[in-house]
């Protein structure tokens, strides 16, 4: 299985060209706290396994965590039970980079 990967600028781009994404934030509070990318779902990665069955999975999802290890956990993991994701490699450390 190939998974599917957008840099931060892609998502950024999509996003500003009025894109209605599903962002879905892996990382712990206390970085949340720090910035989220605007419209993203905050869904630590340890809470993933019980609420990812909340979520529609028909709905394409983009993960992203603080510099894209997280993130592609959580792509396996939502992958495994036939979710439609993509990582944001590079995480908010890219996007922080792209978007100042």
């Amino acid at each position: 299985m190939t998974l599917k990967e957008l840099t931060a600028k892609e998502v950024q781009e999509q996003l500003e060209s009025g894109k209605d994404l599903n962002i879905i934030d892996v990382r712990e509070d206390d970085e949340v706290a720090e910035g989220i990318i605007p419209g993203a779902q905050h869904i630590a990665l340890g809470n993933l396994p019980v609420v990812m069955h909340d979520l529609n999975a028909e709905t394409p999802y983009i993960l992203v965590c603080r510099s894209g290890g997280r993130s592609g956990r959580a792509q396996e993991l939502m992958a495994d039970e036939g979710f439609d994701v993509t990582n944001m490699v590079g995480g908010m450390l890219a996007w922080e980079g792209e978007t100042k």
